[in-house]
């Protein structure tokens, strides 16, 4: 059976030590038995990794950060879109999400097609208002303050034990044993991530995580559970392997099912020692370690561009338990003129 060909936009490709999904997703989507994919990527920065990668993107683009305003960076998308007639957008950061959900109307007038959470799902989910999520769906969610200021930490103290989890709005996690490493995380984040900063109790338990694909319409596409082996420091596995668990099945499905999600997503959950879940983060995309739910059965990227394209999807009821993904680090050696032709032109 012959493929269909399809032009795909990929943002991050920032596959560093705080890896960005769109390297795998790329992987994943040139793995597909259904579409010959020409990829588009598109980066913030000159140095991200997947620009250098030989043979990942057809066509590579350098677009204005979302700080610099939603109308800039879908101007730029708009810009490339007409030279380059991409069929799908697949964005892959928190940061740029709202930016695409806030214009999927212009993007789809334009001929551009996502397919991403509706503003609701995904400011519901937000870290800061996770307390009221967990009560609203009905899973146990960690306690948690949201500080505006650093005068706010001495808080802290009357409301939980050390440790704590200090993260960000959109990125960034660390443990903090007393007030003075919390003050030094505060600043980490708020100078990165703005405020609030969620200061969130401590779950003691082993760290586990699906990845997930809702259809919009109440129903699971996908779903692979996964245990994280070797985490690093910013939280980020670099290594892990799909379980075989009824549970994180059963609160992934219920919580698509009630919130009708649409788009990828990924649930971090603290699995206790008396086998309570608790939801710790709703990643609004697809995360960093897609691939491994490929190698396990179930290419969540290829489903996601045909429900872009508005084409029926299959749920995928099963999956290979006990595969592993290892992450590792890689040199890549290329020419200067590379570097300077995206820093200059802002395209390669």
């Amino acid at each position: 059976m012959s493929k269909t060909k399809i032009t795909i936009a990929v943002t991050g490709l920032n596959n560093t030590d705080n890896p960005g999904p769109g390297v795998p997703v790329i992987r994943s989507l040139k793995e597909s038995t259904e579409f010959e994919v020409r990829i588009i990527g598109l980066v913030y920065e000159t140095l991200e990794p997947g620009i250098y990668m030989e043979g990942l993107c057809d066509k590579i683009f350098q677009i204005p950060y979302p700080s610099a305003g939603s109308d800039e960076l879908i101007d730029r998308i708009e810009e490339i879109h007409q030279r380059e007639s991409f069929d799908v957008l697949i964005p892959n950061f928190d940061a740029e999400l709202f930016s695409f959900m806030k214009n999927e109307d212009r993007l789809l007038i334009s001929g551009i097609r996502t397919f991403l959470p509706t503003m609701k799902q995904f400011q519901e989910r937000d870290k800061d208002k996770l307390p009221e999520y967990g009560e609203k769906y009905g899973i146990k969610v960690p306690a948690s303050i949201n500080l505006g200021s650093q005068n706010q930490i001495s808080e802290i103290k009357d409301k939980f034990e050390y440790p704590v989890m200090v993260k960000g709005k959109f990125y960034d996690a660390y443990t903090a044993y007393n007030t003075e490493q919390v003050k030094q995380s505060f600043n980490k984040v708020s100078s990165k991530w703005g405020l609030p900063v969620i200061i969130q109790e401590f779950v003691k338990g082993t760290e586990v995580n699906v990845i997930a694909l809702g259809d919009g319409q109440g129903n699971t596409i996908a779903a692979v559970p996964m245990r994280k082996q070797y985490i690093t420091d910013k939280g980020k596995a670099w290594g892990g392997i799909t379980l075989s668990d009824d549970k994180m099945l059963e609160i992934t499905r219920s919580l698509i099912r009630q919130t009708k999600w649409k788009g990828g997503m990924e649930l971090e959950l603290i699995k206790t020692v008396k086998g309570e879940y608790y939801l710790i983060e709703i990643n609004p995309r697809i995360p960093a370690w897609v691939y491994l739910a490929v190698g396990a059965g179930q290419n969540i990227p290829e489903a996601l561009v045909k429900l872009a394209l508005g084409q029926e999807v299959a749920p995928m009821e099963t999956y290979q338990s006990g595969k592993m993904f290892v992450r590792y680090s890689y040199d890549i050696i290329v020419d200067l003129e590379k570097f300077e032709t995206i820093a200059m032109n802002g395209e390669i």
